[in-house]
C-alpha cells in the first residue's frame, strides 16, 4: 500500500522563530510554505544591534538562514502575505500588490529620482526614507520596495529610471487558497507603545526613547549610523538612566515580565559605556533577571566603571533645565524617595504579542495576556508564545515544528 503524501505545513510569520520551524520541517522533508506580511523576512531580530551574552550582530545568523532557504527547494516564501480565511484544512490567502517584482536588480536607479520620502519603518520612524528603497540591508529578498500610497499623484519617475521593467504601478492584491496539514503560528511581537506611559515622558519628552529604539541608535546601520545621541540635539549624553519595567508586571499595562528586558538593557549600558568610557548609567530596576548563562553579561555589567544599579521603581520623568531630564525614583535599599537627573532615559518597554492585536482566521486560542495556545489547529512558536529571547525562540521553533509534522502527518 502506498503512503499519501502530506500536504504542507504553513507557517505564518518568518521572524527568527517562524524561519527556523521552516526550514527544520523543511529539512526533515515536509514541503512548507512560509507567509510573511512585510516585504521581507527576518523580523525584530535585524533591528538589532548585538544579540546577548556575546554581543555580536544578527546579520550572520539570518544570513546562514536565508542560504539555507535559497537551496532548499521544499520552502516556498510568499512575502507581503497574509491570511484572510480558514476553514477545514483550506487556507485563503492575500498578497498585497508587488509593486516591484523578481525582475528587479536593485540597481538602486529608482531610489535615486523618487521624490516621496516616508518615515523608515526599520528604524521606528527615526529618519525618512525613499517611498521606493530596500527595505534594510540585510533585506530578503534583496528587493526594492515601494510604499504607493506615498507616490505623488501621477508620479513615474522610478518607472522611467528602471531599465528592466521591474516596477509596476498598476499592481493588483492577489489570492491563493491552499490546502495545508498543520501550522505554526509564529506571529512575533511589538514593543508597548511609548505614548501610553506619559508619566514617564514616554510620547511627551524627546530625549525618553524605548529599549527598541535603542538597538536602532546603536547600530551601524540606523538613523544615526551608530552613534548614541539624543533625539533633541544630536548630542551624546554623558549621563544615561535606564527605567525597568516600564509598563511591565503593571496591572495597568502589561501585568507580565517580558523576560529579555533585564538582558537587554544591561547590553545597553555596555553600548553606551563602549561609545564613551567617561559616560554614566545608572539602572532602576525591580528586580534584576539575568537566567543561565546570560548571568555572564550581569557580571560583567557590574564590574564596569560608571554604572550604577538602583534597585526602585521610577514613578515620573519630567523635562528638566537645559534639556535635561528629571527623574523621580525610589531607592529600597536605602529606603528613601530620589531625584536623579540623565541626558537621555531609556524606557525598557515589555514585548506585545502581535496576537493581541487581532486573532488570526485560525481559531486559535489565546491566553489572558493575548499570547497563543497550542491546539489541533496550530502549535504556536517564538514570543507568539511567551516572552523570550533569541536563542529560546529557536529551540521553541524547533519543538514547534516536530509537534506541526507529527500533527500533520497523513
Amino acid at each position: 500500500m502506498s503512503e499519501t503524501t502530506p500536504q504542507p505545513l504553513l507557517v505564518v510569520g518568518a521572524g527568527i522563530a517562524g524561519v527556523t520551524a521552516a526550514l527544520e520541517a523543511a529539512e526533515a522533508g515536509r514541503d512548507v510554505v512560509l507567509l510573511e506580511k512585510e516585504a521581507s523576512i527576518g523580523g525584530r531580530v535585524l533591528q538589532l544591534h548585538h544579540y546577548f551574552p556575546k554581543l555580536c550582530p544578527p546579520s550572520c545568523g539570518m544570513e546562514i538562514n536565508t542560504r539555507r532557504l535559497e537551496r532548499n527547494p521544499r520552502v516556498r516564501v510568499l512575502t507581503r502575505s497574509e491570511i484572510q480565511s480558514a476553514e477545514d484544512g483550506k487556507v485563503t490567502i492575500r498578497q498585497a500588490p508587488a509593486y516591484v517584482n523578481d525582475r528587479c536588480t536593485a540597481c538602486g536607479k529608482c531610489c535615486e529620482v523618487c521624490p516621496a520620502k516616508v518615515a523608515d519603518p526599520h528604524d521606528l520612524g527615526m529618519n525618512e526614507v525613499p517611498a521606493i528603497r530596500i527595505p534594510h540591508p540585510h533585506a530578503w529578498p534583496y528587493r526594492y520596495t515601494l510604499d504607493r500610497e506615498a507616490c505623488p499623484d501621477g508620479c513615474r519617475a522610478c518607472v522611467d529610471a528602471c531599465a528592466y521593467d521591474a516596477i509596476d504601478l498598476d499592481a493588483k492584491e492577489r489570492e491563493e487558497t491552499i490546502e495545508v496539514g498543520s501550522v505554526v503560528v509564529a506571529t512575533g511581537w511589538h514593543a508597548y507603545p511609548l505614548d501610553k506611559l506619559p508619566e514617564l515622558g514616554g510620547g511627551t519628552l524627546p530625549n525618553v526613547i524605548s529599549n527598541v529604539q535603542m538597538e536602532r541608535l546603536a547600530s551601524k546601520t540606523g538613523p544615526t549610523g551608530g552613534k548614541i545621541q539624543r533625539p533633541s540635539d544630536g548630542e551624546a549624553p554623558k549621563k544615561v538612566a535606564f527605567v525597568q519595567c516600564a509598563g511591565s508586571r503593571d496591572r495597568n499595562h502589561l501585568p507580565y515580565c517580558s523576560s529579555v528586558c533585564c538582558l537587554g538593557s544591561f547590553k545597553q549600558a555596555l553600548y553606551v559605556q563602549e561609545q564613551d568610557p567617561e559616560s554614566e548609567v545608572v539602572i532602576y530596576y525591580i528586580d534584576r533577571r539575568a537566567f543561565g548563562r546570560n548571568e555572564e553579561l550581569l557580571a560583567r555589567l557590574a564590574g564596569e566603571k560608571g554604572v550604577r544599579l538602583v534597585k526602585g521603581k521610577v514613578g515620573r520623568v519630567e523635562a528638566g533645565e537645559g534639556g535635561a531630564l528629571k527623574l523621580r525614583a525610589e531607592d529600597v535599599e536605602a529606603g528613601r524617595l530620589i531625584e536623579d537627573e540623565a541626558d537621555l532615559v531609556v524606557l525598557a518597554t515589555g514585548m506585545v504579542p502581535n496576537l493581541k492585536d487581532g486573532a488570526l482566521p485560525l481559531g486559535l486560542e489565546r491566553d489572558e495576556d493575548g499570547f497563543g495556545l497550542d491546539s489541533n489547529k496550530a502549535q504556536v512558536a517564538g514570543v507568539a508564545r511567551r516572552p523570550a529571547d533569541v536563542a529560546t525562540c529557536v529551540r521553541d521553533a524547533t519543538g514547534a515544528a516536530a509537534r506541526a509534522l507529527a500533527a500533520g502527518r497523513a
